[in-house]
Formats: structure tokens, C-alpha cells, sequence
């Protein structure tokens, strides 16, 4: 098949559609942050402050949603569509932020956070799958990366706006104090009303983009998938990969068997034991808990809530910067390598983290050993975990295979957000960090021996390779 080069796309087409659907992902970034800026106040607004199990669910629910959300999304993209779906996300995520800026008691807060959470489930399984579908081979984990870019983008995003829409809060302030203030009133509404503005937008641009070609080719709609990938890449390209669609499509035979099962058997086993390992790796390697909780880690470095909130900017402007290096490396470096650096940068940090915090190490130091675990993690584990999981499952199976690989990594951020508080009472900060460098040092050793390389293969290609 004639690889296409950077001359003969649609570069303008090619980026839009990415990336709108990558508005997911930014989606998804907001919200999985702007709850740690808006935790020290609503805490005390719904009277958990100092209930472990209270404080754990109101964090840890909205994953819950994403673990439903993403598991219905396989079965519900391949019977509707990609596109549909990711319209369907936007609109849901919509009605979830301003009901949760809206609650005025825990269990509407917890709702609002469930249905968001499945919002945002939908949107981390489809906005890589459509990508990963809709990319040329040659810029494929670049494009795919996007979805990663949009997603540190919300994360940072979350963090300037919970900094800004706080007042500073005075050192001797009380519990009493701040449920009085605007932090404690108004404050944390407005972080989560916020995200409407770009939640209404990816709503408007995902009605105009078009829907996935391996998706309508999978049903059989060979025109209309012949026309999207004409789009894209002229004529030619289009009848190479709609070729490659029909010799991938008649090589499976396997006697009518649903998507499902033909994911769960024995030929397939390989592959998905790689897809959910990854995702859950990606989870347990421990770096989205400062995301999460970098309250309780920063002050226990000795910073105020004042100045957590800043601290939390630099690690988001850390994260974005080392996110454009996945993006520069991806196709060069390639993902297993990019994967190898991450995990064993990461155990180092965290040991070296872990260590600062048994010896009572305080201020600077500890914001440079922060940023760099973000740094590690944002230039490998965060993008290219995405970039794999959409490249590995053939596709008449890579729905339902990427909603399997999501619920896992759904469920592996529960347990992580979710025991954190308890871990680190009972391990403390530090014990809790060295932990995590123990997972990161055998995630480097499952990626060293059981992950192929897939930079520069096209996705019938490493069908071809995996599948066996």
C-alpha cells in the first residue's frame, strides 16, 4: 500500500477532525483536575471535611462513571458510530458541570460527578479510537498524541481557573471562615460551571465533523467511507485503504462470532493481556494522584492552600511542556521506547520523592522532584498508553477492545484515587511514593518484554503481527 507523505494530505482536514475529537480529551482533562482546586472548599461546604470515606467517594466517583461509561462505549460505538457517540459525550458533560456547580447537597454533588464521569468515560474511549481511524499511518502517533495535548490543556486549564476564581485564604483562616467566604459560597461552582464553555463548543464542532471511514467501511457503507478518505488523502489513498479494509475484513473468518468473544479468545489473548496492563499501568504508576490530591502533598512539603494553588499551575505547565516532547518523539523514538523512559524515570523520581518526604524535606526540592515525575509521565506513560491502545486491536474489534482497555484503566484510577487518602495515612506521603516507584520498576520490566514496537505500521499491519 502507497504511504501517504505530509505532500499529499488534507492537512487542514486532517488536523480539524482530530482535533475536535480530541476536545474530549480536554474534557476530560478539566474535570479530572478542577475537583482537587475545588476540594478544600466544597469539602467544608458539604461538612466532610476530615471523613476519609466521604472525602474518598466525592473524589473518586465521577471514575466510577467513567469505568460505565467507557464500558458501554464500545458496544454503543460500534452499533451508532464514533461521531455519534462523541456528540452524545459533549452534550451529557455539558449537563453534568452545571449540575454539579448547581448541587446544594452531597448526594446531587455525587449524581452530577457519577453522570459527568460517564461523559467523560465515553469521550477517553472514542476521541484516540476515531483519531487512530481517521490518521494517515506516517503521523498516526502524533495525531493520536493530540488527544493527550487537549487533555494536559484541560488539565492546565483547570488549574489557571481554580486559581484565579479563589481568593487568597489567610493562614489563620478557620473552617467557619472559608464556608463563609466567596471560596466556600460561589468559588467552587464556578470551577465546575467553567468547563460549559468548552463542553458547549466541542458539542457544536463534533455535529460537523464527519464519521469514522473504518467505521462506515465495517458496516459496509464503502462510499461513503470512500468519500471521507478522499477527503483526506485523494482518490488513491482512498482505494489503497479501502483494499486494506477488505483483505483485514475477509482474513478474520471467524464463523460469525460477535466482537466480543472474538476479543476474549485464545488468538486474541496476547494483545488484550498488553491492552490491559498498559491501561491499568498507566493508572497505577501513581503520577495522577498530584493531580488529585496535591492539597495533602503539597502541604505536607509545608505550603498553605494559597500557595498549593500555584504550586498546582507550575506542575500543569510542566505537564504541558513535556506532552509537546511526546508529541516531537512518538514517531521517532517510538512508543515502546518513549514507554521505558517513563517507567524507569519514574521509579527513580519516586524513590528520590518518597525518601524527601521520610527525611522531611520541605519547599523548592520537593516542587522540583513534583514536576519532574510529571515530566516523566507526560512525555511517555499519559500519551502513549493512548497511542497503543488504539493501534493494537484489529478492527472489527477495536471498539469493544478499547472499552474493555478503558474500563481497566477506569477501574485502576478508582483504586488509586480512592486508597490514596488511606495509604497515605497509614504509609504516610513518603511510603505511599516509594509504593508506586515498586510499580513503575515492573511496569519497566513488562514493557522491556511483552510490548512490540507500532511506530510506522499501518493498523492491518500490526494486525498481522499481533494477532495470532
Amino acid at each position: 500500500m502507497k504511504l501517504i507523505t505530509m505532500k499529499t494530505y488534507n492537512q487542514v482536514f486532517v488536523y480539524f477532525i482530530c482535533l475536535v475529537s480530541a476536545m474530549g480529551g480536554l474534557l476530560f482533562g478539566y474535570d479530572w483536575v478542577v475537583i482537587g482546586g475545588a476540594k478544600p472548599f466544597y469539602e467544608i461546604y458539604f461538612h466532610i471535611a476530615g471523613n476519609e470515606g466521604m472525602q474518598a467517594l466525592a473524589m473518586s466517583i465521577a471514575l466510577l462513571g467513567c469505568l460505565l461509561g467507557a464500558t458501554a462505549a464500545g458496544a454503543l460505538a460500534d452499533k451508532y458510530g464514533r461521531k455519534k457517540l462523541l456528540i452524545a459525550s459533549a452534550l451529557v458533560f455539558f449537563l453534568s458541570s452545571w449540575a454539579t456547580g448547581a448541587s446544594s447537597t452531597m448526594t446531587s454533588f455525587i449524581l452530577a460527578r457519577l453522570v459527568g464521569g460517564m461523559a467523560i468515560g465515553l469521550a477517553a474511549d472514542l476521541s484516540p479510537m476515531y483519531i487512530a481511524e481517521v490518521a494517515p499511518t506516517q503521523i498516526r502517533g502524533k495525531l493520536v498524541t493530540l488527544n493527550q495535548l487537549t487533555i494536559v490543556l484541560g488539565i492546565l486549564g483547570a488549574q489557571i481557573v481554580n486559581m484565579l476564581l479563589a481568593d487568597p485564604v489567610p493562614a489563620d483562616a478557620t473552617p467557619a471562615d472559608i464556608l463563609q467566604s466567596w471560596n466556600g459560597q460561589m468559588g467552587w461552582r464556578w470551577m465546575f460551571w467553567a468547563v460549559c464553555v468548552p463542553s458547549g463548543a466541542f458539542f457544536l464542532l463534533s455535529l460537523l465533523i464527519p464519521e469514522s471511514p473504518r467505521w462506515l467501511a465495517a458496516k459496509q457503507r464503502m462510499e461513503q467511507a470512500q468519500k471521507v478518505l478522499t477527503t483526506i488523502g485523494g482518490k488513491e489513498y482512498a482505494a489503497a485503504e479501502l483494499e486494506s479494509y477488505r483483505k483485514s475484513s475477509s482474513s478474520e473468518g471467524h464463523g460469525g462470532k460477535g466482537a466480543l468473544s472474538l476479543l476474549f479468545s485464545s488468538k486474541m489473548r496476547n494483545v488484550l493481556i498488553i491492552g490491559i496492563v498498559v491501561a491499568m499501568f498507566q493508572q497505577w504508576s501513581g503520577t495522577n494522584v498530584i493531580f488529585n490530591y496535591a492539597q495533602e502533598i503539597f502541604q505536607a512539603a509545608g505550603y498553605g492552600i494559597s500557595d498549593v494553588l500555584m504550586n498546582i499551575v507550575v506542575t500543569g505547565i510542566a505537564n504541558l511542556v513535556f506532552t509537546f516532547v511526546a508529541i516531537y518523539t512518538v514517531d521517532r523514538l517510538g512508543r515502546k521506547t518513549l514507554m521505558l523512559i517513563g517507567s524507569i524515570g519514574l521509579a527513580g523520581i519516586y524513590t528520590l520523592l518518597g525518601l524527601s518526604y521520610f527525611f522531611h524535606f520541605t519547599g523548592f526540592v520537593m516542587i522540583v522532584f513534583v514536576v519532574l515525575a510529571i515530566g516523566f509521565y507526560a512525555m511517555s506513560l499519559g500519551p502513549v498508553t493512548w497511542v497503543l491502545l488504539s493501534e493494537i486491536f484489529p478492527n472489527r474489534v477495536r471498539g469493544v477492545a478499547m472499552a474493555v482497555c478503558t474500563a481497566a484503566l477506569w477501574i485502576a484510577s478508582f483504586l488509586l484515587t480512592y486508597t490514596f487518602p488511606f495509604l497515605n495515612s497509614g504509609l504516610g506521603t513518603g511510603g505511599t511514593f516509594l509504593l508506586y516507584a515498586v510499580i513503575c520498576s515492573l511496569g519497566f520490566v513488562f514493557v522491556l518484554r511483552r510490548i512490540p514496537e507500532t511506530k510506522g505500521k499501518s493498523l492491518e499491519e500490526l494486525e498481522k503481527e499481533l494477532v495470532k
